[in-house]
């Protein structure tokens, strides 16, 4: 409103300066005619004496031939021919009134006129007022003072005019100014009465971006918002005491050189980007600075309440398009960058961004999560949360992780693996070990090749070649399939696998998604492709049947295995909430999943992750700990990457938990322990203790009957 107000003031004079303009060059030019009027008077009081003088000789018709063309009928009198001689004679002895005819002159009627020039149109007195110059000669009067006073008159009449006319102009000019006086005057007084506030920073015409919707967890809690704050420039032409500014910026931010600052106020550049975004505390320490060439900008600051938590998740935004007034957030990593535009859009900046992420469950997770990587000195560790009958992602958590209100820069060197930016859940591609084995099973099982009591040959080493594949432990000559998914043995299950077949493997892990990228709505999902050997040969057969030889992220994994919890249907993972359940294609049939799930849920009862068990909550699941590969080519020896799958309740599993640790050691015990049940087991063990309450879970009897039949709603 106050800037169109200032618009209207600024036309207005504009319009007042082109008037008076207009009017000056009016008046110009009126004095211009009047100087030539006088010129043209000038000249006829000269034709006029030469009258005077000829005057004398009117009885001569040769004068008065001489008379016009000396120019006398310029003076408008009736033309002088032989035929009214006469008359002109007789008013020479002073004879009065002349009676024109009309053979005289035409266009005058037949009245009595006195001999003078004609009056002109326009209504103004005459040049010369010969009638009476006549009668005053006639009289033997000075003739001089009549023309002077005819003179005297006709000036005034011309100065009359014009006064009024710029008399005319000043009042009109004087009632705009003092309109416009008045107007100012109530404009003082109404800020005057009004209430102090700081002066805005926007100039006309600039503005922010339109905001950014926020996002919000599955319970409408805040996970990024926006925050109104500003960016610090400066403009060293106006800058009164660059050494002072210079000090007291280098102290309200430390990061800044007090030295480096004052050699670029000092210097040739007019304009120095300083902070592009400030707290409002730092506002008020710049503000209070007070030297006018510090200067502030409107901006929208990106904000997440929750510091750390879901980092990954929400990946973080930056500027885009900037200027002095005004910035565009973008999205750079993870949700904020995948749905940019739907968050920038103006038509949805009042409708949230909804995530299936909790973040009371999150913030478990987390926690947990960190607190187990500290204690089994782990380098890294992931985590997934996910619903098996619609994919939604409950929780996500990659360590170490980073705030995202001070998203670091992606590292120039080095392994992008160690970054705390670097998604393990979603990015890292690690051999799975173990947690594979069920997949062997399940598809014999579905190929009717054996059942969960066929007893399989486990004696060892099985050798291929120059190659031998070993048990971690010695356990005799022969196990039943169910104790060879208990005790996870890598020489029952590469039997089995050899009598799958190389081509079927392959298509039974294709259907379960081991071959493409998962479709995750977040940018660095697209990092997660899994390792395929280039030559599937029949050793590969055997190795990738216990989880060496494929490589696949996290989430590759808690998607398999919610096939197995759902009853047999390949789920989609998502981070936004599905109305009801969504099953893809029926990848294992009902009966099978039915009793992959009792073979899972004998690993924690009896076999490899007994650590696993949470009282009132049954938990099913597999161990897989495969040693990493080193940058030669060949495998660490003490390094290990550990996992475990876990389904709960395990009698009807609702969510599939997966957690990964990267170099764990366990070093409680007389020697150092780095396998999946020593490592991510309770680390999972506690985060479903955690997170069984917050999902609404009820206690039940872990003693439960796993072999009834699956709810209805799994056909």
């Amino acid at each position: 409103m106050r800037n169109f107000f200032y618009i209207i003031i600024f036309g207005l004079v504009i319009t007042l300066a082109y008037w008076a303009y207009q009017e000056n060059v009016k008046t110009q030019m009126a004095i211009k005619k009047s100087e030539e009027f006088q010129t043209e008077i000038g000249k006829a009081r000269a034709k006029l004496s030469v009258l005077k003088a000829e005057w004398a000789y009117l009885n001569r018709p040769e004068r008065l031939i001489h008379l016009t063309n000396l120019g006398f009928d310029e003076l408008k009198l009736a033309p002088i021919r032989a035929t009214n001689f006469g008359e002109f004679n007789r008013l020479s002895n002073g004879t009065g009134n002349i009676k024109w005819s009309s053979a005289l002159n035409p266009e005058i009627s037949q009245s009595e006129v006195r001999f003078i020039p004609m009056i002109e149109p326009s209504g103004r007195i005459p040049l010369r007022p010969l009638g009476k110059v006549l009668a005053a000669r006639e009289r033997g009067e000075n003739t001089d003072v009549i023309e002077q006073e005819n003179t005297r008159q006709r000036n005034h009449e011309i100065d009359s005019r014009e006064h009024l006319k710029a008399k005319g102009r000043l009042v009109v000019l004087a009632a705009v100014f003092l309109c416009l006086y008045g107007v100012l005057v109530v404009r003082m007084g109404h800020l005057a009465a009004s209430n102090p506030h700081e002066a805005q920073i926007q100039s006309i015409g600039s503005s922010i971006v339109a905001q950014r919707a926020n996002i919000v967890d599955r319970r409408g809690r805040i996970l990024a918002t926006n925050l109104d704050t500003h960016s610090l420039y400066a403009e060293t032409a106006h800058l009164t005491d660059p050494r002072r500014a210079a000090d007291g910026l280098a102290k309200i931010f430390p990061d800044l050189k007090a030295d480096k600052l004052y050699k670029e106020f000092t210097g040739k550049r007019k304009f120095l980007w300083i902070k592009k975004r400030i707290s409002p505390e730092a506002y008020q320490a710049v503000h209070d600075l007070g030297d006018p060439g510090l200067r502030f900008g409107p901006r929208e600051m990106r904000l997440y309440p929750n510091g750390k938590l879901a980092a990954h998740v929400l990946g973080g935004a930056s500027f885009g398009r900037e200027g002095v007034h005004s910035a565009e957030v973008i999205g750079v990593a993870g949700v904020e960058k995948t749905f940019d535009e739907r968050l920038r859009s103006p038509a949805s900046s009042a409708n949230p961004l909804e995530l299936s992420i909790d973040l009371s469950v999150q913030a478990a997770v987390e926690s947990v999560l960190e607190s187990g990587m500290l204690l089994l000195n782990a380098k890294g560790a992931a985590a997934i949360l996910m619903d098996v009958n619609n994919g939604e992602i409950i929780s996500l958590a990659s360590l170490p992780d980073f705030d995202p209100n001070h998203r670091p820069k992606l590292p120039s060197s080095g392994d992008p693996g160690n970054s705390p930016l670097f998604n393990r859940a979603i990015q890292g591609v690690y051999e799975l070990g173990s947690t594979f084995k069920i997949f062997a099973i399940a598809q014999a099982l579905e190929l009717n090749l054996v059942s969960p009591e066929t007893m399989i040959n486990v004696s060892g080493p099985l050798r291929w070649g120059k190659f031998k594949i070993r048990d971690f432990h010695n356990y005799g000559s022969e196990l039943s399939v169910k104790k060879v998914i208990s005790k996870s043995s890598n020489i029952g299950t590469a039997r089995i696998a050899q009598e799958i077949g190389s081509s079927k493997q392959q298509n039974f892990l294709k259907s379960l998604g081991f071959f493409d990228i998962v479709p995750l709505e977040m940018v660095e999902a697209s990092g997660g492709k899994p390792l395929l050997p280039k030559k599937w040969s029949e050793l590969s057969t055997m190795t990738i049947s216990y989880g060496h030889g494929l490589s696949a992220t996290p989430l590759h994994l808690a998607t398999a295995y919610a096939a197995i919890g759902n009853g047999g249907y390949k789920v989609t993972p998502t981070l936004q909430i599905q109305e009801n359940q969504k099953y893809g294609e029926r990848v294992i049939s009902e009966k099978v999943a039915k009793q992959a799930l009792t073979m899972l849920r004998s690993v924690v009862t009896e076999g490899t992750a007994t650590m696993a068990e949470v009282p009132g909550y049954p938990v099913a699941g597999k161990t897989g700990t495969a040693d990493k590969p080193s940058p030669t080519g060949r495998y660490y020896e003490d390094k290990v990457i550990t996992n475990f799958a876990a389904l709960f309740p395990a009698n009807n599993p609702k969510y599939v938990l997966v957690v990964t640790m990267d170099e764990p050691e366990d070093n409680t015990g007389e020697e150092v322990r780095r396998t999946a049940g020593w490592t991510a087991v309770p680390v999972a063990a506690e985060i479903i203790t955690r997170i069984a309450p917050l999902l609404g879970l009820r206690p039940q009897n872990n003693k439960d009957d796993l072999f009834r039949v699956l709810p209805a709603k799994m056909n």
